[in-house]
């Protein structure tokens, strides 16, 4: 009976560890949603307010030197925002790269239950 009940608490054991498990993965990809949805509403944000202001700058600019330098200053505007369209490619990859990985917490906490669980059985004696 004492074997049977030990089998038992390993049983429930695994299993209370296998539901904290699951629960910390939902939790992670939870934030890891909300993080995505934040990076793309503040980016949809900023990208229609810098196209509406940067079409009034080029209006402008264009408007200004039209009878002069209207080929010198589209020119000039369409190296200054493929340089910016760049630059921000860039970074947008740089930062996407650098992010933490998805599941980490839990794949760390995995790892120190494996090894948890490797250190509590006994080795047999030769």
């Amino acid at each position: 009976m004492a074997i049977l009940h030990s089998a038992s608490r390993l049983v429930a054991t695994l299993a209370s560890t296998v539901q904290t498990r699951a629960a910390l993965v939902a939790v992670e990809v939870e934030e890891e949603a909300l993080r995505y949805f934040s990076y793309l509403i503040f980016a949809l944000g900023a990208m229609f307010l810098g196209f509406i202001a940067l079409l009034l700058v080029i209006l402008l600019v264009v408007a200004v030197y039209w009878d002069t330098h209207r080929i010198g200053v589209l020119l000039t505007l369409i190296v200054l925002f493929g340089g910016g369209a760049a630059a921000l490619a860039w970074t947008v990859v740089s930062r996407f790269k650098r992010k933490p990985h998805l599941l980490s917490h839990t794949i760390a906490e995995l790892s120190k239950d494996i090894e948890m669980l490797k250190s509590n059985v006994p080795h047999a004696s030769h």
